[in-house]
């Protein structure tokens, strides 16, 4: 038996999800021969099919639900097929019920113990809403499927941490979302999630909100009024925070070794410093040639790990996509697996 089964949704499958799903399993055939995992592909089989050969790589076999904590090696869990062939690099309400359903698989393998953990492939939210399901990304998607109540998305590049008080919405909501409870419920997450990484004591930033944390009032109470109040009660409890740092060089700080992980306050001033890291681009034609980094939701009653990009559906069918960010994915989940108790991260 395998130390651990991980369910991988692959995502849209007229995106890149079903050729790095494919190129992942077979960069790790050694360690899937070792049994040191197992991976269950969700997704349409019939462009897992196709994917392969395009690829040349072998096909994983089909397997049924109830085969699926005796697996060994990996192997494809059909969803059921669309009506029709999906078109690498298009958009559309078939692509996006098929990346629906392989989330909803995913998650029911992980609740009934059948899978330890799951990772997912990207998905578009344009064909998620063509089909009906009106959810911002995976997040909240997963939230709903569980069950879970305030959930946190954490990206990771290395040993670059970024776990996030609010994510989509408009940023006219941030200060309302951001409130002391929010604050610390991310915290608390991210402290539990570190020392689960084998961090022994975090040391934690809290971005601030405003420019130069307010600069004393002038650029908004924020920071002033909410978080430093926060900060000073945490570091009472024994959390080794610091806050508020400003948003211009907390990540630089981070960076350089003074902090385990940064929680920042809006979508974009996480996403950005971890992307520029994670991503490497081509000079000469300007396309990605590398996408590294792991999305990891937190507060979930299963353990769910990430790709930290998108479809690329500009490159979607032409056999160039990099699968590093969904091994390193892998890599987190069993991480994450092999140091949990009873649950998931959601102390």
């Amino acid at each position: 038996m395998p130390k651990s089964v991980l369910a991988i949704s692959i995502g849209d499958p007229a995106g890149i999800g079903p050729e790095i799903a494919l190129k992942a399993c077979h960069a790790l055939t050694n360690r899937l021969s070792a049994q040191d995992m197992a991976l269950v592909l969700i997704g349409d089989a019939e462009t897992l099919r196709r994917s392969a050969v395009s690829l040349g790589l072998p096909c994983p076999p089909i397997i049924a639900q109830g085969d699926v904590r005796g697996l060994s090696g990996a192997a494809i869990l059909p969803t059921v097929p669309p009506a029709g062939p999906i078109l690498p690099g298009s958009v559309s309400a078939d692509a996006g019920e098929q990346a629906y359903r392989a989330v909803v698989q995913a998650t029911t393998l992980a609740m009934t113990g059948a899978a330890d953990a799951i990772v997912t492939g990207p998905l578009n939210k344009e064909a998620l809403h063509l089909a009906g399901h009106a959810y911002a990304g995976h997040t909240e998607l997963l939230a709903d499927l569980t069950g879970a109540k305030g959930s946190v998305m954490m990206l990771a590049h290395g040993a670059f941490r970024v776990s996030h008080v609010t994510t989509h919405c408009a940023l006219e909501e941030v200060p309302k979302r951001a409130t002391a409870a929010r604050i610390r419920h991310v915290v608390t997450l991210t402290h539990t999630a570190l020392c689960r990484l084998g961090i022994a004591a975090p040391r934690i930033a809290i971005a601030a909100l405003n420019p130069h944390a307010g600069e004393g009032g002038i650029f908004g109470r924020q920071d002033i009024d909410v978080t430093e109040p926060l900060v000073a009660q945490l570091r009472s409890e024994g959390l080794n925070i610091t806050g508020p740092v400003p948003g211009d060089t907390v990540f630089v700080k981070m960076r350089g070794g003074a902090f385990d992980a940064v929680v920042a306050m809006y979508h974009d001033q996480g996403h950005i410093p971890v992307k520029l890291l994670g991503f490497t681009v081509d000079p000469a034609t300007g396309r990605w040639v590398g996408l590294s980094g792991v999305n990891v939701t937190l507060g979930l009653p299963i353990i769910r790990t990430s790709v930290d990009h998108g479809t690329a559906f500009d490159i979607a069918g032409q056999g160039i996509a990099e699968a590093t960010s969904l091994i390193e994915a892998i890599d987190y989940a069993l991480a994450l697996v092999s140091s949990k108790a009873d649950t998931a991260i959601t102390d």
